[in-house]
């Protein structure tokens, strides 16, 4: 008889041991996996009927607040001026789950569910109110931002502005833009019909062409193949390097023209501040060929390029923003480092990492790390974090970095005119992509800093599939984001 009650006690014990073992698999291992299932429609219940926090601009305009409903989901999240500041708050959706903006890298934050408000939640329940997320205060500037947005209007492109001694990010901009009020509604037909159509093909607008989409920077990358001269120590300003009217990429009969006939310099030679002001293409090609792609690939890689960059959150607070790693070529050859060496071939980046390029010249070559999140404060108004400014990289010397700045002083001064602003000086370099069929079609980009003398605003714009050169496309839209930022 005792031999069958141990055996039923050890079966007691063991089943005992397995229900506790697969109930800490389900309530701590596969905890978050088993909240964000879309069929766990108890954890859509829970997320939705959440106060999320709002999410504000720097001067306090509300971008994104939940509204109480008297529906079983309790609150809407609604978004005021919902396509100007979509790449920035991304979209809180009844039927897909936040994967981009500060709705996704800061979720936990804005649900209320972060580790950081557990003293909120424990409050909240022992006086029976509703527990509140927290609010979100960005960086970007609402008027600069409606400025880049007004003037990219219905072309297809991005604008990203940086306040150049910290790396806040003061305006991104993607058109075409969406409404977050679409996704956000609680019909879900109404909201799944939007999101297939917003997801549909590759030029969807959900898409953060300032983050996520490469292109070719064209002569804009001539920055960087400029700054990785200068810091050989065997280049000044006023060094002449080989130009000419045409240069035949090595090893192939493909000739490569200039734009502009003062690009050729003289007897075939220029000088690398000409060079940068009338952006030749012959120069930098083989300037880049005898550079090597190695100081090349050195420099855009101290730059940002070949590496996602974090622009908001950790793991812990929801799923990060980042950006697209940039792209320059690994052990080319030649002919194509040539290409490369002028932004086109193999040389892809975003417009944020353009934008980065232009904040580095201006601050010193110190290129800071792009932030959106000025601080977070919890419903009771206590700051529960604030973001200081942090250095990703010494990318080149102060003395490169002057020489740059006078270099891109004269992209206006000699070539742009129209760029300049009466009273400020203006540094710039402008960028006119060849993409497409046939190179039929034309990626317009133009990056700068402004005041050249103290410089307080990097900005980068790119025009996608254009037809007319960036000092043209991109140029105008620059200019008015710094007059903007300026006379602020």
């Amino acid at each position: 008889m005792n031999k069958y009650l141990r055996q039923l006690f050890t079966a007691v014990v063991a089943l005992f041991v397995i229900l506790g073992l697969s109930s800490t698999i389900i309530m701590a291992v596969r905890a978050n996996a088993l909240n964000n299932d879309p069929r766990n429609a108890r954890s859509l219940y829970h997320q939705l009927g959440a106060y999320r926090g709002a999410i504000l601009a720097s001067d306090g305009t509300v971008m994104a607040k939940s509204e109480p409903v008297n529906d079983a989901f309790k609150y809407l999240r609604t978004y005021s001026n919902g396509p100007l500041y979509a790449p920035v708050t991304g979209f809180f959706s009844i039927n897909q789950t936040a994967d981009r903006g500060l709705e996704a890298s800061r979720s936990m934050l804005l649900n209320g569910g972060a580790d950081s408000l557990i003293w909120q939640r424990a409050k909240a329940m022992l006086t029976g109110t509703t527990n509140q997320g927290a609010s979100i205060e960005t960086s970007i500037d609402p008027k600069l931002q409606q400025v880049a947005y007004d003037q990219l209007g219905t072309r297809d492109g991005a604008a990203v502005a940086i306040e150049v001694n910290t790396g806040r990010i003061l305006a991104m901009v993607s058109t075409p833009s969406y409404d977050p009020n679409k996704l956000a509604t609680h019909d879900t037909k109404a909201a799944s019909q939007a999101y297939n159509e917003l997801s549909a093909g590759q030029n969807s607008p959900l898409i953060n062409r300032a983050t996520s989409q490469l292109y070719p920077p064209g002569s804009t990358f001539k920055t960087i193949v400029a700054s990785a001269a200068l810091e050989t120590g065997d280049y000044q300003t006023d060094t002449k390097i080989p130009a000419g009217a045409s240069y035949t990429l090595p090893g192939t009969a493909t000739q490569l023209p200039n734009d502009e006939a003062q690009a050729d310099g003289v007897n075939g030679q220029i000088s690398l501040q000409e060079a940068v002001a009338w952006s030749s293409n012959t120069a930098f090609a083989q300037l880049g060929v005898k550079l090597g792609a190695s100081k090349v690939s050195d420099m855009a890689t101290k730059l940002g390029f070949g590496s996602t960059i974090t622009i908001d959150g950790t793991e812990s607070t929801g799923t990060p923003m980042t950006a697209t790693a940039s792209a320059f070529p690994s052990d080319p050859t030649d002919d194509k480092l040539a290409l490369a060496s002028i932004g086109q071939g193999d040389t892809t980046a975003t417009p944020l990492q353009m934008a980065m390029v232009a904040q580095a010249i201006a601050n010193n070559g110190k290129l800071m790390q792009p932030t959106l999140v000025d601080r977070v404060r919890a419903a009771d108004l206590t700051v529960l974090s604030q973001t200081k400014p942090q250095t990703m990289a010494n990318a080149f010397s102060k003395d490169s970095a002057d020489k740059l700045t006078t270099m891109m002083e004269s992209v206006v001064s000699e070539a742009n005119p129209q760029l300049a602003i009466d009273g400020i000086k203006v540094a710039a370099k402008t960028g006119t992509a060849q993409i497409g069929t046939d190179n039929s079609a034309i990626d317009g980009w133009v990056i700068g800093f402004a005041p050249a003398d103290d410089p307080q605003i990097a900005v980068a714009v790119l025009v996608h599939n254009t037809d007319v050169y960036g000092s043209l496309a991109a140029g105008p839209i620059m200019r008015a984001m710094m007059q903007e930022a300026l006379q602020q």
